[in-house]
């Protein structure tokens, strides 16, 4: 039976997996810069070509989601989401910590990419497992009429993730020398996750399991070869109506330092100053988005924000290329970027979770997500980095968020718009 405990645990042992994997992702991508010269760069290669490959790092854990996502989104399917989401919270935090611990390549010469490499890969397993599950709780306790509010939690501690990631490293940036912050600071990071880890398997091993699960275990065993293309179908179109949250969501909050520093020769602490404020207008449309979205639809919410990145991406990026531009100015630009993102990844959870049923949402929402995160989200610092490198062409991530976001309007307009009304399937 459903009770006002059994919600209010449900969104806690939901995000608080959720916010330490999008911490380490965070942190990652914000230090970047630090990782490509501790573990890719040698005296033959250029810093370009170091970043590229901590990009290529970055994104092959992305590729590992999809896989992660079919794996536990099966056993999440069969077995229930809570184990689940506990077995896949200890993968996240014991790869993360071994990030912290992990030999550079001045200790070990070329074995450090492929070791960092391996940890990543492992931390893609879990996160492609996380997605599924938590949604799924938060959606399945969720009480009627308010599966978008719910669902909005899961992307909101995707902003808090990535701010305690981007906040961290602003403050280590600034309490320690450069030296000091290449030689061992970027490490801190990655060992904190451990004491975040050890609270949320605490939290996740008072959850109790959903009441849709309990009902279509009893109901339905095995979906059919009508169900298993039913669910295909939907993972696809899942993709496109995700596409231009996951490349303008990453673009505009983890690729941004990286880009400001190598291509506009802004400093570390500018850039990740740039990222907390693109992150805090991120927060701020999020759960108004999911709340607006089980009063008026997920249709008009989400359709709205891919939209607005339509427009607004090449004004806002070309004024933060302009160097007469005020500081005010450009915080404000990154500030309204993260806004109209938080209005597609409020909404975006609760839609996905609409989208199947009960007996295959955990891994059909989690295969949609993880696909559009791999190809759309871990591509982009790589894609956008390599592409500058060729072309010389600035512009290059308002072209590739104006692309994917023009792509998603079209997806996101054939939602219904009674499915925030409607029961979840079992």
């Amino acid at each position: 039976m459903s009770t006002p405990t059994s919600h209010r645990r449900s969104l806690i042992a939901g995000t608080v997996g959720n916010f330490v994997e999008w911490y380490e992702f965070g942190a990652y991508g914000f230090f970047a810069t630090v990782i490509a010269a501790n573990f890719f760069s040698t005296t033959s290669t250029s810093d370009s070509e170091s970043l590229i490959k901590t990009y290529a790092s970055f994104a092959l854990a992305f590729f590992f989601r999809p896989i992660g996502a079919a794996i536990f989104g099966r056993v999440g399917d069969r077995i229930g989401r809570r184990p689940t989401l506990i077995l896949v919270l200890l993968l996240m935090t014991g790869s993360t910590t071994l990030i912290g611990v992990l030999p550079t390549y001045a200790s070990v010469g070329a074995a450090a990419p492929w070791l960092l490499t391996l940890v990543r890969a492992l931390q893609g397993l879990s996160a492609g497992g996380e997605f599924g599950g938590a949604v799924s709780i938060m959606t399945e306790f969720a009480p009627p009429g308010r599966r978008g509010r719910y669902g909005a939690w899961q992307s909101f501690t995707v902003a808090l993730g990535l701010l305690a990631g981007a906040g961290l490293a602003a403050i280590l940036a600034t309490a320690l020398s450069k030296e000091a912050l290449t030689d061992w600071g970027w490490r801190v990071p990655f060992l904190v996750a451990l004491p975040l880890g050890l609270v949320a398997l605490w939290l996740r091993l008072r959850l109790e399991e959903t009441p849709s699960f309990a009902r279509a275990q009893a109901a339905v065993t095995e979906p059919g070869p009508a169900g298993a293309g039913e669910v295909a179908k939907a993972i696809a179109l899942g993709i496109g109506r995700l596409m231009g949250w996951s490349a303008a969501g990453y673009t505009f909050l983890v690729v941004m330092p990286s880009y400001l520093q190598a291509t506009l020769n802004a400093t570390f602490q500018q850039a990740l100053v740039a990222t907390v404020l693109a992150n805090a207008g991120f927060a701020a449309s999020i759960l108004p988005a999911g709340r607006l979205s089980d009063r008026i639809g997920r249709r008009p919410v989400m359709v709205t924000g891919a939209a607005l990145v339509v427009v607004l991406a090449f004004p806002l990026l070309n004024l933060l290329q302009d160097k007469e531009a005020g500081t005010a100015a450009k915080g404000a630009a990154v500030f309204v970027a993260g806004l109209v993102v938080g209005l597609m990844a409020g909404p975006g959870p609760a839609m996905l979770s609409e989208m199947f049923p009960t007996r295959a949402r955990y891994t059909g929402l989690g295969l949609a997500y993880s696909l559009s995160n791999a190809v759309f989200s871990g591509s982009a610092g790589l894609i956008i980095t390599e592409l500058i490198k060729r072309t010389k062409n600035i512009d290059i991530p308002a072209w590739y968020v104006v692309v994917t976001c023009a792509v998603s309007v079209v997806a996101l307009l054939t939602l219904r718009g009674d499915d925030h009304r409607r029961e979840l399937r079992d």
